[in-house]
């Protein structure tokens, strides 16, 4: 009898926190989460930034006149992510020859250590103004 009471109350308990967990829809560890206005967010305006300059800097050390430097305009989209510091997925609008592009950026800001760097800079595959 008390082992059926304790597997009862054992099933009964991992039931409830099954639906508890089920039940709480707030961010993932480790998961991405969208940044609410983005383009009043001094920070992320600094990280799009750093992103067009840090990718400007790639092309000048390549030395190739066909490469065409960037001048960053706004950051229209932001996510962060906690890993070993904080990543930021960047959607940034740069002007390119002239004309509006959007641009995809990946950039691990490491406070402690007063570090940013660049991971990834590429056209968005939309590589249109998304306003």
């Amino acid at each position: 009898m008390a082992l059926m009471n304790s597997l009862a109350f054992s099933f009964v308990f991992l039931s409830l926190l099954f639906t508890a967990s089920y039940a709480y829809r707030g961010p993932l560890v480790g998961g991405k989460t969208d940044i609410p206005d983005v383009k009043s967010n001094r920070e992320v305006q600094e990280l799009g930034r750093f992103s067009v300059d840090e990718y400007n800097r790639s092309l000048r050390l390549r030395r190739n006149p066909a490469d065409q430097l960037l001048e960053f305009r706004l950051v229209v989209e932001a996510q962060s992510q906690v890993v070993a510091g904080i990543k930021y997925y960047l959607k940034i609008l740069a002007l390119q020859n002239g004309r509006e592009r959007v641009f995809n950026s990946e950039v691990v800001v490491k406070p402690w250590l007063r570090s940013k760097h660049l991971l990834h800079f590429a056209p968005s595959r939309s590589g249109a103004n998304p306003n």
